[in-house]
């Protein structure tokens, strides 16, 4: 059975990752402060930014330790997604801390005891969001985009992405897939959706963009799965926007004079998932149309 280790399994993407991964037939073991709501894996309290803690729950489930005392036998790879997961939700000195040096705990942890494959949660936030300093360069916004982190929290993530990429040139034999993943929506938060149809401007500060948890948890899995190299990244997002006007006129109304490159269909994403798909086969299945209010 293959095996893994998901940080942060506890929270809302964390939960709908394990879920995906045991459909699938994986072995997984749970890393968080928090105790899960149910209990789907087993679960392994640490505190990731304690390296001794990270070090510790990395080996015992790369079984270096006793495998009598280790769920899952021997693990090949981790699902990073610890961490404060938004801005301002912390101060932002703290924020930046505590992410930052959880993930840079992790990736070490990772290389040291030899694991195949990093996956982890970078962030839209790479992109200069909420693009109030300035507009977009262009629309849609592909990996290629200028990053202009404006957190301390987008700060970190831009900087784990330059870790991965060192990291990986210390220990070629274990990759990174960094998932640039697009503001996470779960069932309940659904209902939120028909407030924004009004007054575009309420989400403009990431172009509108959004994407389910489970299709956060398919792109975790398929970027174990992939064939990729080095390190790289991924936009993870809905296929579509979470408006009813057309892609294209939310770009001319709130942005006008920025360019919309090549086609695009009447409601897509504005955050480019056209290398996810490519990549790794990344095929969103879950959409608010249809599901909420008069779509």
């Amino acid at each position: 059975m293959k095996s893994v280790v998901v940080t942060g399994g506890s929270g809302k993407a964390g939960r709908a990752v394990i879920s995906e991964l045991i459909d699938h037939g994986y072995c997984v073991m749970n890393v968080d402060l928090a105790p899960p709501r149910e209990p789907l894996c087993h679960f392994f309290k640490a505190d990731l930014a304690d390296p001794g803690q990270a070090v510790d729950a990395i080996r015992r489930a790369a079984g270096t330790v006793d495998r009598r005392r280790s769920p899952l036998g021997e693990a090949s790879a981790v699902i990073h997604l610890a961490g404060i997961p938004a801005p301002s939700l912390a101060p932002d000195a703290v924020t930046f801390q505590n992410n930052l040096l959880s993930t840079y705990n992790v990736f070490s942890a990772a290389t040291l005891f030899g694991l195949d494959r990093v996956v982890w949660a970078s962030s839209e936030t790479a992109y200069g969001l909420p693009l109030t300093r300035t507009p977009p360069v262009f629309a849609p916004v592909t990996e290629d985009y200028p990053l202009a982190p404006e957190t301390g929290y987008a700060l970190a993530k831009v900087l784990s992405e330059q870790m991965a990429r060192e990291m990986h040139r210390w220990n070629p034999g274990t990759r990174f897939a960094g998932l640039r993943i697009s503001n996470i929506f779960d069932a309940a938060d659904y209902a939120q959706i028909p407030s924004f149809w009004s007054d575009p401007s309420l989400r403009q500060w990431n172009l509108w963009s959004w994407v389910d948890a489970r299709d956060v948890a398919q792109a975790c899995r398929l970027a174990l799965e992939a064939e990729i190299a080095g390190a790289d990244v991924f936009t993870i997002a809905a296929a579509d926007t979470l408006m009813k006007q057309s892609s294209r006129a939310l770009m001319a109304e709130s942005f006008p004079g920025v360019p919309v490159r090549g086609e695009l269909r009447e409601f897509e994403t504005l955050l480019s998932i056209a290398k996810a798909r490519r990549v790794l086969g990344y095929r969103p299945r879950h959409t608010w149309r249809g599901a909420v209010g008069a779509a």
